[in-house]
């Protein structure tokens, strides 16, 4: 698998995220994210991961990123995160693709690369565009019920909403529930305190037609 070369700099934010090598499915079923979400909570450690050996009783001990906010798509991922010591990100993401990767191929019987070469990373440097990236992830879903939601001006708002509030594999739900395992908000500005914070926003955005990609 290959590595990064970029440096991520302690308590600066980033957003990563990759794809599928050309543009593949990487999640074909519900086992497939679930694996994936367990992988994520799992992974954020310096202990040497051996899966076979884990049981409800492990303890990570002390996680090596801050995670902000996560979205799971059938070819794609986003993760929201804080560095939070030397290199904490390439190790955590090194160990999160390299065992979803073992776990697919063997699980479907290929091999090759899974993913579209190394992870991307944008870094997060103003405030504005740390808010936005929140909201960007969480809306992702809305794609798969209508791919071109964004460019509509009339659009179904409040069924967009009800998709991705209800959305099984991001973060949102977590913020929701304030049921806290793989993000830890704690770390990260106080943008949505409540999960009306979180309803109000992202009707704002599916209201507006304002959010663009990245």
């Amino acid at each position: 698998m290959a590595l990064r070369k970029q440096d991520f700099e302690i308590d600066e934010y980033y957003h990563l995220y990759n794809r599928g090598t050309e543009k593949r499915i990487i999640f074909l079923d519900e086992q497939d994210y679930k694996h994936f979400l367990f992988l994520m909570y799992i992974c954020n450690t310096q202990k040497s991961i051996v899966l076979r050996e884990i049981d409800e009783l492990f303890d990570r001990g002390e996680a090596i990123i801050e995670i902000g906010a996560y979205c799971l798509m059938p070819n794609h991922f986003h993760i929201l995160v804080r560095e939070k010591i030397e290199n904490g990100i390439s190790t955590y993401m090194r160990k999160l693709l390299t065992a979803y990767s073992m776990y697919f191929n063997k699980k479907y019987k290929r091999s090759g690369k899974l993913y579209e070469g190394v992870f991307k990373s944008i870094h997060i440097d103003k405030d504005n565009y740390l808010k936005y990236i929140y909201s960007y992830i969480h809306l992702n879903p809305a794609k798969l019920i209508d791919k071109n939601w964004k460019e509509k001006k009339k659009k179904n708002v409040n069924k967009l909403f009800n998709y991705v509030f209800s959305y099984l594999y991001s973060s949102l739900r977590e913020y929701k529930d304030k049921k806290y395992k793989i993000i830890n908000p704690s770390k990260f500005p106080n943008y949505f305190e409540n999960p009306s914070d979180h309803k109000n926003k992202l009707l704002e955005w599916l209201s507006f037609n304002n959010l663009e990609n990245t």
